[in-house]
Protein backbone atom coordinates (compact mmCIF):
# COMPACT_ATOMS: atom_id res chain seq x y z
CA UNK A 1 0.00 0.00 0.00
CA UNK A 2 2.86 2.46 0.77
CA UNK A 3 4.60 1.80 -2.75
CA UNK A 4 1.53 2.65 -4.43
CA UNK A 5 0.97 5.86 -2.31
CA UNK A 6 4.20 6.87 -2.80
CA UNK A 7 3.97 6.07 -6.43
CA UNK A 8 0.86 7.81 -6.77
CA UNK A 9 2.50 11.07 -5.25
CA UNK A 10 5.42 10.84 -7.32
CA UNK A 11 3.15 10.83 -11.01
CA UNK A 12 1.11 13.73 -9.35
CA UNK A 13 4.46 15.60 -9.19
CA UNK A 14 6.18 14.63 -12.21
CA UNK A 15 2.60 15.89 -14.24
CA UNK A 16 4.15 18.96 -15.08
CA UNK A 17 6.85 17.58 -16.92
CA UNK A 18 4.48 16.51 -19.66
CA UNK A 19 3.09 20.12 -19.99
CA UNK A 20 6.11 21.10 -21.42
CA UNK A 21 5.66 21.89 -25.18
CA UNK A 22 8.38 22.21 -27.97
CA UNK A 23 8.66 24.35 -30.34
CA UNK A 24 8.58 22.62 -34.12
CA UNK A 25 10.55 24.86 -36.46
CA UNK A 26 9.18 25.48 -40.05
CA UNK A 27 10.73 23.09 -42.47
CA UNK A 28 11.84 25.49 -44.78
CA UNK A 29 14.94 27.07 -44.05
CA UNK A 30 14.04 30.29 -45.01
CA UNK A 31 11.29 30.87 -43.14
CA UNK A 32 12.36 29.45 -40.29
CA UNK A 33 15.45 32.04 -40.73
CA UNK A 34 13.34 34.64 -41.46
CA UNK A 35 10.93 33.64 -37.97
CA UNK A 36 14.19 33.93 -36.10
CA UNK A 37 14.94 37.25 -37.05
CA UNK A 38 11.34 38.23 -35.78
CA UNK A 39 11.54 36.71 -32.86
CA UNK A 40 14.13 38.81 -31.70
CA UNK A 41 12.52 41.74 -32.55
CA UNK A 42 9.20 40.91 -30.25
CA UNK A 43 9.36 41.37 -26.35
CA UNK A 44 7.87 38.93 -24.63
CA UNK A 45 4.51 40.27 -22.47
CA UNK A 46 5.46 38.19 -19.54
CA UNK A 47 8.97 39.03 -18.97
CA UNK A 48 9.11 42.65 -20.55
CA UNK A 49 13.10 42.30 -20.50
CA UNK A 50 13.15 39.31 -23.07
CA UNK A 51 12.86 38.77 -26.66
CA UNK A 52 10.08 36.15 -27.09
CA UNK A 53 13.45 33.85 -28.37
CA UNK A 54 14.56 34.14 -25.42
CA UNK A 55 11.76 33.37 -22.91
CA UNK A 56 10.70 29.91 -21.64
CA UNK A 57 6.34 32.02 -21.23
CA UNK A 58 3.86 30.05 -22.58
CA UNK A 59 2.60 33.55 -24.16
CA UNK A 60 6.16 33.82 -26.25
CA UNK A 61 5.48 30.02 -27.34
CA UNK A 62 2.36 31.47 -28.60
CA UNK A 63 3.09 34.19 -30.24
CA UNK A 64 6.01 31.67 -31.97
CA UNK A 65 3.48 29.60 -33.05
CA UNK A 66 1.52 32.38 -34.57
CA UNK A 67 4.57 34.11 -36.58
CA UNK A 68 5.26 30.94 -37.79
CA UNK A 69 1.78 30.29 -38.98
CA UNK A 70 1.42 34.06 -40.23
CA UNK A 71 4.87 33.23 -42.38
CA UNK A 72 3.03 30.18 -44.20
CA UNK A 73 0.06 32.26 -44.43
CA UNK A 74 2.58 34.41 -47.10
CA UNK A 75 2.30 37.80 -44.16
CA UNK A 76 5.23 40.23 -44.45
CA UNK A 77 7.51 41.26 -41.37
CA UNK A 78 5.52 44.97 -41.13
CA UNK A 79 2.21 43.50 -41.32
CA UNK A 80 3.13 40.90 -38.49
CA UNK A 81 4.44 43.24 -36.33
CA UNK A 82 1.27 45.71 -37.18
CA UNK A 83 -0.42 42.65 -36.25
CA UNK A 84 1.19 42.16 -32.95
CA UNK A 85 1.37 45.90 -32.47
CA UNK A 86 -2.17 46.10 -32.69
CA UNK A 87 -2.97 43.01 -30.39
CA UNK A 88 -0.70 43.87 -27.49
CA UNK A 89 0.09 47.44 -28.27
CA UNK A 90 3.88 49.28 -29.20
CA UNK A 91 5.15 48.24 -26.17
CA UNK A 92 5.43 44.42 -27.47
CA UNK A 93 7.97 45.56 -29.97
CA UNK A 94 11.68 45.67 -28.75
CA UNK A 95 12.50 48.55 -31.27
CA UNK A 96 8.86 50.54 -30.55
CA UNK A 97 8.12 53.76 -33.63
CA UNK A 98 8.98 56.95 -32.53
CA UNK A 99 5.47 58.23 -32.16
CA UNK A 100 3.10 60.38 -30.11
CA UNK A 101 2.66 57.72 -27.25
CA UNK A 102 6.43 56.56 -27.19
CA UNK A 103 8.21 59.60 -27.67
CA UNK A 104 9.62 60.32 -24.12
CA UNK A 105 10.79 56.68 -24.76
CA UNK A 106 12.70 57.56 -27.28
CA UNK A 107 14.02 61.23 -25.59
CA UNK A 108 14.27 60.17 -22.32
CA UNK A 109 17.77 58.81 -22.42
CA UNK A 110 18.92 62.05 -24.70
CA UNK A 111 18.07 64.39 -21.59
CA UNK A 112 19.20 62.12 -18.83
CA UNK A 113 22.76 62.51 -20.97
CA UNK A 114 22.23 66.71 -21.05
CA UNK A 115 21.58 66.62 -17.50
CA UNK A 116 24.33 64.88 -16.58
CA UNK A 117 26.12 66.51 -18.56
CA UNK A 118 25.26 69.56 -17.24
CA UNK A 119 25.74 68.87 -13.96
CA UNK A 120 29.46 67.17 -14.07
CA UNK A 121 30.11 70.74 -16.13
CA UNK A 122 28.66 72.78 -13.03
CA UNK A 123 30.33 70.40 -10.60
CA UNK A 124 34.07 70.53 -11.94
CA UNK A 125 33.43 74.07 -12.58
Amino acid sequence: MQKLVSFLVLLLFSLPVFALTVDTPLTDITQEKRAEELFHEIRCIVCQSETIADSHAEVAKDIRRSIRQWIIDGLSNETIKTNLSSQYGSVILMKPPLNRSTFLLWLTPWLLLLLGSIAVYIYFR
